[in-house]
């Protein structure tokens, strides 16, 4: 789970539909995009119950800043425009917004290597520095179907609890964070250790070889220190300039 950290100023709804755009934007250059499916989608500063997600239709690099549309936890446009979201979208996004009000973000994909490991029964294991970061974060939600109904929400919650994520058997990977940044962090984080994981699985040799219960904590540990820098503090700036380079547009 995130350390608890000092409480951060609070965010204005701008600031976080230019962040949520460049994820969008950033998702699409990783080739995590699934056409027009999946979803990123935050909160909406002082209006509580309602968040931000893409138009239905719209790819990742179409969305920016003015398109992202306001919902409530229903699915509800809220916002005037009339423009239409994918149902699947707020029974995930609106059910984790509920539960969790302290989040920002969060992230649903269906993503190449996270896919691929949700197949796996051994989930994620502590065999590279990536998955260590992620170490005890992480729950998992069987599949049930598409994700339409209201009990696979209950369940779905319930598996999440105070977790940072969960591995969506047969389907996907979800991530939620107290910022975008941090929710993007984590879904990279996430694509990358299942993509190495899955690469050494393939190598064959007898198996990955993981390291144990108390070096997994303690790198874990090491990456977290006492809870003052989140993830995605270091590295948005960063990934902001590589959006304004090569996906310019989304701050429209």
């Amino acid at each position: 789970m995130m350390p608890q950290a000092t409480r951060r100023p609070p965010r204005c709804e701008r600031e976080i539909r230019t962040d949520l755009a460049a994820a969008y934007r950033l998702a699409a250059l990783a080739g995590w995009d699934d056409t027009v499916y999946t979803h990123l989608s935050a909160a909406v500063p002082g209006q509580p119950g309602v968040y931000l997600i893409n138009e239905f239709g719209l790819g990742f690099d179409e969305v920016t800043a003015s398109n992202l549309v306001k919902v409530d936890l229903q699915g509800r446009v809220v916002d005037g425009s009339g423009r239409p979201v994918n149902p699947t979208g707020f029974t995930i996004h609106g059910a984790v917004h509920a539960a969790r009000p302290e989040l920002e973000c969060v992230i649903h994909l269906h993503a190449p290597w996270g896919v691929a490991l949700s197949m796996r029964p051994e989930g994620l294991l502590p065999c590279s520095q990536w998955a260590m970061r992620l170490h005890g974060r992480l729950g998992r939600h069987a599949y049930e179907g598409l994700a339409l109904g209201a009990e696979e929400q209950r369940r779905l919650v319930a598996n999440l609890g105070l977790l940072d994520g969960l591995i969506l058997e047969h389907h996907g990977t979800l991530t939620v964070g107290r910022t975008v940044a941090e929710a993007f962090m984590l879904m990279h984080l996430l694509e990358r250790a299942a993509q190495a994981q899955l690469l050494a699985m393939a190598a064959g040799g007898g198996g990955v070889p993981a390291v144990g219960e108390a070096l997994a904590e303690r790198s874990y540990r090491q990456w977290v220190g006492d809870g003052s820098e989140w993830d995605g503090d270091a590295e948005w700036p960063a990934l902001l300039r590589r959006a304004d380079r090569l996906s310019p547009g989304f701050r429209d």
